[in-house]
């Protein structure tokens, strides 16, 4: 049977069983993921695995319930609606219940790469390879992975959806003397990921973070490379862009509010990369303007929270948001040149898209829209990622955290010395503030998450302080 199919005789046997006024919605999703793993230059890990899952919701008698199981043969599937059911007869009533998606046209370009849905290991491998060759002798670990996935949505408003998804991601660091570089990139297609060009980057970005000092701390102006600014979009959209959080009052967005710099604007664009044109709700996925030139535009909703303040869902609905609310997955930073309204900060990049970093510390800088922003730095610190971060304070969204990868102290626009690392506390809306932002960078790079369909694009962005309270060990 199909995802479809599957999913279209789990409804059928919710209203036999429960009756024709039972509501109910199932999402059968195929999940294949490969892993390549590597440590000390060579790979120590491939594995595969490849699984089904069924997910259906239930309403009956005001009550909701939710179950999941993985077989899909017609006894698994019968076992699977019986127990649910059972569960939402023993469940509370739910008079916040928000209905089901109404049908809809679901949008998807069709677009899958077969060749990465299908990806042998020996195509991982290649790239593992040209990472370990280009790090020129450097200790290198990381990972290179595929996935594919493919699903369908019924409920029994008759909506159905289907849709497929297909991408890769590498992760690398190079080790010098006990420093780390590192290098990360998600795509679309397999093809796209050069793990050469990658591991060429990590080395430098090692090499150069050889021999730290210690500076003290203090509020420094930043130039955060598109690692470091992952962290910023990600903690944006768990505590800020969250419509559970906003509808009980825990986060700092306020819609129609200019809390950002002129130069920000943030798009959840989930068909802009890899990931299902639906979600667990079966709503249809669509470009979100979450902050538009520095004016914040809106926040994720399902269908719960978006019925809770009075407006629809956002195409948001995911696995645990009943309890950790929606939010965005998807986050773009808009690169300077695509970027609506706000002043043009970024200095002059090579037109050519070499290299035109300054002279200073070899390798801390390693490409021209990096090299850009250093330029305009008189004191400050440019930073390659971000790790460990925590929130002290959901509210103001007050993060604290470590640097880690390469911290390089700039001075008249010339990276001048390693820095160890240091410890941050910031509030993230007013690091990137009215006034805050002293440019952004021409191309963005998306940054994979842990998981599959996750993640984070933006070019490398200058912000005028950055608070670091002390060591990394303090």
């Amino acid at each position: 049977m199909t995802e479809l199919d599957v999913a279209g005789q789990v409804v059928e046997l919710v209203r036999r069983l429960a009756g024709p006024a039972a509501e109910a919605e199932v999402v059968v999703t195929r999940r294949d993921l490969a892993l390549t793993r590597f440590a000390n230059s060579f790979i120590h890990q491939n594995v595969a695995e490849s699984g089904v899952t069924v997910r259906l919701r239930v309403h009956v008698d005001g009550r909701t319930a939710a179950g999941s199981g993985s077989l899909v043969d017609t006894e698994g599937l019968r076992a699977l609606v019986e127990r649910t059911l059972t569960a939402a007869r023993l469940c509370p009533p739910d008079p916040a219940w928000p209905g089901l998606a109404p049908p809809a046209p679901v949008r998807s370009d069709g677009r899958v790469d077969e060749a990465t849905a299908y990806a042998e290991p020996d195509a991982r491998a290649e790239r593992v390879r040209g990472f370990v060759d280009a790090v020129g002798g450097l200790e290198a670990a990381g990972y290179c992975r595929t996935s594919y996935r493919s699903g369908a949505f019924a409920n029994s408003t008759g909506h159905a959806a289907l849709g497929r998804a297909v991408e890769a991601a590498m992760d690398g660091i190079a080790r010098a003397g006990g420093a780390d570089g590192v290098a990360r990139l998600c795509v679309d297609r397999l093809a796209d990921l050069d793990g050469a060009a990658l591991g060429v980057r990590a080395a430098a970005k090692a090499r150069a973070a050889a021999d730290p000092v210690e500076l003290p701390p203090g509020r420094y102006e930043v130039v955060l490379e598109p690692a470091a600014v992952a962290d910023l979009l990600q903690n944006l959209a768990w505590f800020g862009f969250n419509g559970k959080r906003y509808a009980e009052r825990q986060s700092f967005a306020e819609p129609g509010a200019a809390q950002f710099d002129p130069t920000v604007t943030l798009v959840d664009d989930p068909l802009h990369g890899s990931t299902l044109p639906y979600d667990l709700e079966g709503t249809p996925r669509r470009p979100l303007a979450l902050v538009e030139a520095g004016t914040t535009r809106a926040v994720a909703h399902d269908r719960r929270s978006g019925a809770e303040v009075g407006t629809g869902s956002t195409g948001h609905g995911m696995l645990g948001g009943s309890t950790f609310g929606p939010m965005p997955h998807n986050i773009r930073l808009l690169a300077e040149a695509s970027a609506p309204g706000g002043a043009t900060l970024l200095a002059e990049a090579s037109g050519s898209g070499r290299v035109t970093a300054p002279s200073g510390v070899a390798g801390a800088v390693v490409d021209a829209d990096t090299a850009a922003l250093v330029a305009g730095v008189e004191r400050g610190l440019l930073v390659s990622d971000f790790w460990y971060t925590r929130v002290l304070d959901p509210k103001s969204l007050v993060v604290t955290g470590l640097t880690r990868n390469g911290v390089w102290l700039v001075e008249d626009g010339v990276p001048v010395r390693a820095v160890r690392d240091f410890r941050f506390t910031e509030s993230y809306p007013r690091a990137l503030g009215p006034g805050r932002v002293r440019g952004l960078g021409r191309r963005s790079v998306r940054q994979p998450d842990r998981v599959e369909g996750v993640w984070w694009e933006a070019p490398p962005l200058r912000l005028a302080e950055w608070n670091f309270t002390g060591g990394a060990s303090g």
